[in-house]
This record gives C-alpha cells, structure tokens and sequence, in this order.
C-alpha cells in the first residue's frame, strides 16, 4: 500500500498536525524559558551558582601588582597572572579591526549572542560539515571573567554528568553575556575582553602581551604585530610566536584575510603584509630578569606583610593590582647594574688568573703563617648542605657509595658565566661540578640612598639574581673592616675630642685593664708605624689602624656601640677592643643607614623604598613619608665628613676616584675597608646629597685573593662606586649633580681641623717619638 501525503493530510489530519507542532513548539519554547530560568536561578540547586549583581558590576579578574620607580618606569611585577589592565584609548584601532574580523563580526550588532553565527554552527553540526564557532566576545568575555568551566563554586550534580555539563555550562556564558551587554558599553566589553585573554609566555592581557613580544604599548603595534596577537587568541600555545614561527605566522596571515574580506585592510596591504616575516622584541617577564631584581625580592617580602595591615591578604599581592610607587630610580639602578658588570668582570677575570687551574678556598698553613693552603674536603662538606644531596641521602637510604655516584653523574644544566652575553651557557656537568664551579665567583652588592630624605635610590643585591638569589644588601651581613672606623672616631668627636687634636701612631696594647686575659695590640696594615703624631683626618684617610685603638681605648668599646646603634646599626656588635677594626657583622643596608646620618646634618633617616600604595583603581591605600630624627649635632656631623673627605686627599685610601673624574669641582668623603684574608672588600661613598656603599667578595669567606695588592676595598669595591657615579654625572636629567657639603652655620674650618662656634683655634704640642726597631708582620690586619 503506497503511502499518500495528500490523503495522510486530509480528513482534518492537516490541521491536526499543524496543531500539534504548534504545541510542541510552545511546550519546546516554555521549556526552554523555564530552563534558562531554573539555571539563572540554580533551581533546586541542580546547576550551580550564576555570577550575582555584584559580581557582574565589579567582575573580579586577577591583575598583577605593579612595582614603579620613582622616574614614572614600571620596573617588576607581582602576579599569578602576568595581566596589566589597559584603557579604551590605549588599544589601538587595528587590535579591534583584526579581533572584530576574526572573532566576532557582528559585534557592534549584537546583543552578546550571535543567532545568524549560532544557526551556522547548528547547521553545520547538524550537516557534519563545522562551520566554525559561534560564541561573540561577550560569551568569550563570560567564559574568561568568571571561569565558569573551572571554577568549581559554580558547579553542581549536574556538572558530574558530561554531556548536561558542557549544555549548563554554554548556558551560563550565554545568560551572562546578555547581562553583560546589559550594564557595558561595547567599547567597555571590547577593553575587559582584551584584558582576559591569555598570550603564552606568562602574558595575561593585551598590555602584557604587547609589551612581552614587541616591548611596545597596545597602541603603538603595527597591523602585522595586531594581527599576530590576535591570531594566538584562538591557541596561544600553538600559535606563539617564540616557539613555533611558522605556525604563527599562517595563522597572522589568516587573520589578515579576514580583515582584508571585512574590508579593515586593502587587497594591496595584505599582499605586502603576507610576506613579511615576523620581527620580535621578546622579554617574557619573571622576577628573574628586569631592573632590580634583589629589590623586587625584597620588596615582596615586605609588601605581603604590609598589606595586611589594611585588611587584605598575602595572596592578594599577586592578584589586586596593587601599585607600588617605590623611591628606585630606573636609570640610576640601570647604572648601577651596568658598572657592577664592568667592574665584576674585571675582577672575577683578575681573581681567575691569580689562581688559574687551583682552587681558591684556602686557610693559612698555620697561625704565623703568610702562605695560603687549599681547605681539605671544603667542597664535600658544602656538597653535603646541599638540597640535591639531601634528596639523594634520603633515595639511597644513606648509601654514601650510591650518593657519591650521584652526586658524580653529569646531566644538562644551564650554569652562569660572565663569558657568554646572556650570562648563560648550557653544558654537561655534575652537581660537584657545580658548587666547583659556583664557588670560585666573586659576589657584590651595591645600595645608594639620599640621605636628606632616605629615599633609597640603586640597590644591587649581587652579579645574577637567576644563579646566585642571596641579597648582599639587607640580607647577609659581612665584617665592615675599616669602613666601621667612622663610628669609632664619631665618638670621640661627640665628646670633646677636638678635630685638630693630633694622635702619635703607635702600638697600642690592651690588657687586663680592658678587660682582656690575653694582651692585644692591633697591627697597621703593612706592620709598620711612623711614630709620628698625625691628625684625625690623615689617620682616617689612611686607615691607620694604631689610632682607631687609641681611640677606643680612650672612649671604650660599649661607648661606641652605644653610638653605632644610635646611628642606625642595628646588628649585635661585640663588645671588644677589636671593634675598632670592624670585626663585627653588619650589612650593606645598615653600613648606609649610619652613614647618612654624618651627610644629613646629623639626622637619622630610616631607609624608604616606597613612598605609597595604591589599589588598581588608583586610590590611595598609605603614603610613606621620612622617618626623621635627630641623632647629632650639625657641628659633629660635620666634622665626620671632613674627616672622612681626608681619603680623597693626597695620600689617602681613595684618592683612586679621581680616573672617574667624579671629584673634579665636587667634594666627596669615602671609607675603604679590606678584611682579614681580604675575605671582604667595601667602599662608603659620600657627597652632599647622595651616598653609596659597596660590598664585594666570595659568598664564602674562604674565597678571597691572597694578597693586599688585590684584594682591598680600594681595589675589590670602590672602582664598582666610581663607575656608577661617573654614569650619573654624566646623565644630565638626573637631579643629583656634583656639589659641596653644606658647612654649619659658625663653623670654622682651617686645614684638617674643624671649629664649633665658640670653639677656639689651638695649638697641639706632642711628645718626641723615636721608633723602636719593628718585627715585619703579615698584612692581614683589616685597613
């Protein structure tokens, strides 16, 4: 029986049919409606939570906190995410042709579903023939800002089931796409849109990606470079650029068609743009690389401790957006880096041929010795410290047999050099290779501050923040040597030991009446002593260490660290003649902290590195202002600095300044210090509004050089100060500039001797010394 459509719809059956598609139409639309009810609403709970009001005004996205110098640069970030927000005006005209053109052409038409685009990818599905996807930028937009597919607080049971899971979840981007369009403007969409997407390479946002890939901002890319990026948008990881060049490049290119096809670009554009091949400046952001890194480390520590204060959390760090307004100067800290690598490459070349193919940690052959020895076994006990050691102590059960195996075994590893111009080369090596290798380099630190306001202005915490992250500014604390002496001589002149007072230099002896069981007599660096009275200015240039110990023999020990912890030195000092030579660890960051106060008029400054904070939309969370107090007179203040100005004078330990031109019409006061062994190296520079300190030697006290020559601060630390301050003279745009200390009013200066007012000029009448015949001694006294 052959079936007839004609007398299936006659009899009435036509209308019934009619009736009853109607019907289900009606219950399919009602259906539908109460289906996107009962997911906006989480009806019985069955579909997971939608974005709330609250989450749609103020749409939580993470964004990285931002470290910016004190000349406008943004010089480090905080992040989870590496995304910077970007403005509307910022985005330049050709990133919104290419992202319209290839992602959503209807854009601007639109109410956040596409339903032409949606019926295409329908079709297409129902055809197996995909036309493409069909989500707008507002759907790509809910699925980035609310991570509605990852985020399990919008999750339910019906989540567990795959099919219902991925329908619930396309549900919820389209519901909130609407709601979106509803309370933004497309030009605010197209802006929160840009800001979500991911790059690869850690970049989050077009600002970041921009800047990762072609060092520019959003409106300064090219139409190539717009295209590129957003050509990743559809798989970053395959489409990058770095990575896979090719692919990247066919992709670019497509989009280039669809913005020639929606007539964004001419025909004769793209066939020029097409065949140009891709041109990056790449500099993938971490705190590994960038300006300041042991800065950045350091400020980190700080600002997760600081923010809790005003009710956040230490995560929030990495995800608010908070704006770190610090008191680093780009180009100064730029400098600072640029002569810390000039002066280290030199040094580490010159410690290289002093001991060629020998190891340089060493120990005196005994006591009385001057010859140098190498530490038996010094780099297996170091191995044993070791992290990898550790992990193979406990695989092997304490195997000593199997660990040394281990420790043996050559592997790739990228290792630090100074002879490859990224510092970087990959090799074969063990990890006992590696501490061999690691600890033959010499380290540095280097902190600059203005001292009229703290403001610290370079801070250096080592040669590579990648291969060695300890800090030699705040973190490790190292003996001073000689550069402690000003605190010694600060004593004295605070009370009443007058400026023009001469001292005969001398052996000086302390014993049971300071509080010693065994005699000590402090030697000067070469053994020798003239016998002949000098003023305090000559000595302290010279670094004699004879009249240090006079002076704290007169003055005591305990008086002096009385005065030192007044003038910002914080560590424990011990309480010993020895003192008076710098025996007693201190850091980088206090050493400046005390040195400002005699360039300040004699206030205290604690050291400020940031100067507010602001939340991402700009508003102000604390401002930070000068910590001030008064801890001396101008007057003695003064007379340190004229003191001190005696090492750059004819005959003092930093007279070698003048090669960097840095005291021609400018006056300068410094401080070397070398310590025992010449495990350490400093240099403290002054001048009237800026002072700098630097630190330099083995990250272990057994690697120094093995002789005076080589190893003193004049020669270890102060070339590294030189550099920088020459760099920044001969920036005109930056404000410090060569100048004069500002003399007290009422003081009198004449020769080496500096007059308080009402003080009266006076003349030093000393005995006759005729030098006793000297036994030569070696020349590892710290100087």
């Amino acid at each position: 029986m052959k079936f007839s459509l004609t007398s299936f719809l006659g009899n009435g059956r036509f209308y019934k049919f009619t009736k009853t598609l109607y019907r289900l139409f009606a219950f399919g639309f009602v259906g539908f409606v109460v289906y996107l009810v009962a997911v906006n609403f989480n009806l019985f709970w069955l579909f997971g939570q939608m974005p709330g009001i609250e989450d749609l005004d103020n749409p939580k996205s993470e964004i990285a906190s931002e470290i910016i110098s004190s000349d406008g640069v943004v010089i480090g970030k905080f992040f989870y995410e590496n995304r910077s927000p970007v403005d509307f005006e910022e985005i330049s005209p050709k990133i919104i042709d290419a992202l319209i053109a290839t992602e959503d052409v209807r854009f601007s038409k639109h109410g956040g579903i596409d339903a032409r685009s949606m019926l295409r990818v329908f079709v297409g599905v129902m055809t197996l023939n995909p036309k493409g996807g069909g989500s707008t930028i507002s759907q790509q937009l809910a699925k980035n800002l609310f991570k509605l597919r990852r985020d399990d607080s919008f999750e339910s049971f019906l989540y567990k089931i795959p099919l219902v899971r991925t329908l619930v979840i396309k549900t919820k981007e389209w519901i909130t796409a609407i709601k979106l369009e509803r309370r933004y403007t497309k030009q605010e969409i197209m802006k929160m849109y840009l800001d979500t997407i991911e790059f690869s390479s850690g970049a989050y946002g077009i600002k970041s990606a921009a800047k990762t890939y072609f060092k520019k901002s959003p409106a300064d890319l090219t139409t190539n470079e717009a295209a590129l990026l957003v050509g990743m948008i559809q798989n970053p990881s395959r489409f990058n650029p770095k990575l896979r060049p090719k692919y990247a490049k066919e992709r670019r290119n497509v989009v280039l068609s669809q913005m020639v096809h929606y007539d964004k670009i001419s025909n004769e554009a793209f066939q020029k743009l097409k065949g140009e091949d891709i041109v990056l400046d790449y500099s993938p952001e971490s705190h590994n690389n960038g300006l300041a890194p042991y800065f950045r480390q350091y400020l980190k520590e700080w600002a997760r401790t600081e923010i809790k204060k005003f009710g956040y959390k230490e995560s929030d760090l990495y995800t608010k957006g908070f704006k770190l307004y610090t008191t680093i100067d780009s180009r100064m800290q730029r400098y600072a880096e640029d002569a810390m690598v000039e002066h280290m490459t030199q040094q580490q070349e010159t410690f290289n041929k002093v001991f060629k193919d020998k190891n340089p940690w060493l120990q005196r052959r005994s006591e009385e010795s001057s010859q140098y020895i190498e530490i038996p076994g010094f780099i297996e006990r170091v191995a044993k410290r070791t992290q990898y050691y550790r992990s193979l102590k406990k695989k092997f059960s304490g195997d000593e047999a199997k660990i040394e195996a281990g420790m043996n075994e050559k592997m790739p590893m990228s290792i630090f050099t100074w002879e490859s111009k990224n510092n970087t080369v990959d090799t074969m090596m063990s990890h006992m290779d590696s501490i061999r290798h690691y600890k033959r380099f010499l380290n540095m630190g280097m902190m600059a501050m203005d001292p009229r306001n703290g403001h610290v202005k370079v801070w250096v915490g080592g040669i590579n923040y990648r291969y060695f992250k300890y800090d030699h500014v705040a973190q490790a604390k190292r003996q001073p040597g000689s550069t402690f002496k000003p605190f010694v001589y600060v004593t004295a002149i605070d009370n009443g030991f007058s400026t023009c007072e001469r001292v005969v230099d001398e052996p000086i002896t302390f014993g049971a009446e300071d509080g010693l069981r065994v005699p000590y007599t402090p030697k000067n660096s070469d053994g020798r002593y003239s016998y002949q009275p000098m003023t305090l200015r000559t000595a302290l240039g010279r670094s004699v260490n004879s009249v240090s110990a006079r002076l704290i023999k007169q003055f005591k020990p305990s008086q002096v660290i009385q005065y030192a912890h007044q003038l910002g030195i914080k560590s424990e000092l011990v309480n010993s003649p020895s003192l008076c030579l710098g025996v007693s660890e201190v850091s980088l960051f206090e050493m400046l902290s005390g040195y400002a106060v005699f360039a300040n008029a004699g206030k205290y400054t604690e050291p400020l590195f940031v100067t507010r904070i602001e939340d991402k939309h700009g508003e102000l969370i604390r401002e930070y202002l000068p910590d001030q107090k008064e801890v001396l007179s101008e007057e003695t203040a003064y007379k340190m600095v004229h003191l001190m100005r005696g090492a750059t004078m004819s005959g003092g330990t930093s007279t070698g300044l003048g090669r960097y031109g840095i005291l021609d019409n400018n006056e300068v006061a410094g401080k070397t210090g070398t310590t025992s062994n010449y495990s350490d190296g400093w240099f403290m520079g002054m001048t009237h509004n800026l002072i700098g300190g630097v630190w330099s030697g083995g990250d272990d006290r057994s690697i120094h050089f093995r002789s005076i020559r080589e190893g003193q601060g004049a020669r270890m630390a102060m070339p590294a100060w030189g550099l920088f301050m020459q760099k920044v003279y001969a920036d005109p745009d930056i404000e410090y500039k060569k100048g004069k200390f500002i003399v007290p009013n009422g003081v009198r200066i004449a020769g080496d001797c500096v007059y308080s007012p009402g003080e009266g000029f006076s003349i030093d009448s000393v005995r006759n010394y005729t030098a006793p015949k000297v036994k030569p001694v070696d020349d590892d006294e710290l100087l």
